[in-house]
């Protein structure tokens, strides 16, 4: 059964051997991020975007190599010994969170092609909703995605004033549990497909919304909350 659901940004800035001296402008945000995923219980349901559909863990083991840091992470306890595998941002940075906040959960990540149409992530949401419906033991829902990437000049997707308010209705969608404004978000969004699975997960709304962050240091857009279904 669905007990809670956690929201973050993927933003590998979190992992301090990557962000070296920025790691003090994103203190709250890692604050936040932790602190959302510790109320999950220790079996966790990961939602997030790659290039292609997959299901991945809770054996594996992936690193931030690529990123400019050979960070191991995991899905669940154990070793990190073992040979990483090629994983998706969303399933790093859920594996560096899990190792912080919950170091004994067993993750396992839905990764979700990132140009779904909307109404085909809100169906798998819901497919995904029956699924750990049908699981007796309670399920925490982490959801890894960013808003725009395009809020200041030095953002890295370049600067699209408009931009901002489109980050401004996800924003106060995720700090309301509105689902019916994550099924419409537009393409600057990043996480749109993850958001729009989201809506379908736990249409028709959360019981309770908690924003813990919003912010957009360096230009990208990032929210931080906790729902109750």
């Amino acid at each position: 059964m669905l007990s809670a659901i956690a929201i973050v940004p993927s933003a590998p800035v979190l992992v301090p051997e990557l962000a070296g001296a920025a790691a003090a402008e994103v203190s709250a945000l890692a604050a936040a991020v932790l602190a959302a995923a510790v109320s999950l219980p220790s079996r966790w349901v990961v939602i997030g975007t790659g290039d292609g559909d997959d299901v991945l863990g809770p054996d594996g083991v992936g690193t931030f190599a690529g990123f400019g840091a050979d960070v191991r992470v995991r899905l669940s306890p154990g070793d990190d010994g073992a040979v990483p595998a090629a994983f998706p941002l969303c399933a790093l940075l859920a594996g560096w969170v899990r190792g912080r906040a919950r170091p004994d959960a067993r993750a396992q990540v839905r990764v979700y092609r990132g140009d779904k149409e909307a109404d085909t992530a809100l169906a798998q949401g819901r497919q995904l909703r029956a699924e750990i419906d049908e699981t007796p033991d309670p399920v925490g829902v982490l959801v890894v995605a960013d808003g725009a990437n395009t809020l200041t000049p030095a953002a890295p997707g370049g600067y699209h004033s408009g931009d901002a308010e489109a980050q401004l209705a996800l924003d106060d969608a995720l700090a309301n549990g509105d689902v019916a404004a994550l099924t419409r978000l537009p393409p600057p969004i990043l996480g749109r497909v993850a958001f729009g699975v989201l809506a379908g997960l736990a249409g028709p709304g959360p019981r309770s919304a908690k924003e813990l962050y919003r912010g957009a240091p360096f230009g990208v857009g990032y929210f931080v909350g906790a729902w109750q279904p």
